[in-house]
């Protein structure tokens, strides 16, 4: 059976690492949120799990390969002290619940980072871009 991942940073859809770019091409399954806090590293997000706030993101069916390139992708370490640890938390997409496999990023590494009170990353790096391209007065 193939591995399932929950995306919900540059990996999404029409990110700058859209999951789609990683051979054999992954299998969109659908939308979904997870409880967790979105965090703003700059140039991509961070998630800490659990919590009252949600995050949004897609769940895709990935081959083993895929798995891997998005391994070294987040810097996971066999020893977690990578900048991402890898988990496993229940999704729920298209009504169905699946196993996915969510990088959240190391606990060492989100003080003072600002929390994304949306939980969507493409919205909040759209509105960043659309700010940050705004003649100055």
């Amino acid at each position: 059976m193939m591995p399932h991942v929950f995306v919900y940073g540059t990996l999404r859809s029409g990110g700058r690492n859209d999951i789609a770019r990683y051979p054999p091409a992954p299998r969109f399954i659908g939308q979904a949120c997870i409880a967790g806090t979105l965090l703003d590293l700059g140039a991509y997000p961070g998630i800490v799990l659990g919590g009252e706030r949600r995050v949004k993101g897609e769940v895709y069916a990935i081959e083993p390969a895929v798995e891997a390139a998005l391994d070294v992708l987040e810097e996971v370490a066999d020893d977690d002290s990578g900048e991402y640890i890898k988990r496993q938390v229940r999704v729920e997409a298209n009504g169905q619940w699946f196993d996915c496999l969510v990088y959240e990023i190391h606990p060492t590494r989100i003080a003072g980072l600002e929390v994304i009170e949306s939980g969507d990353w493409i919205a909040h790096a759209a509105r960043s871009d659309a700010a940050f391209s705004q003649p100055k007065d």
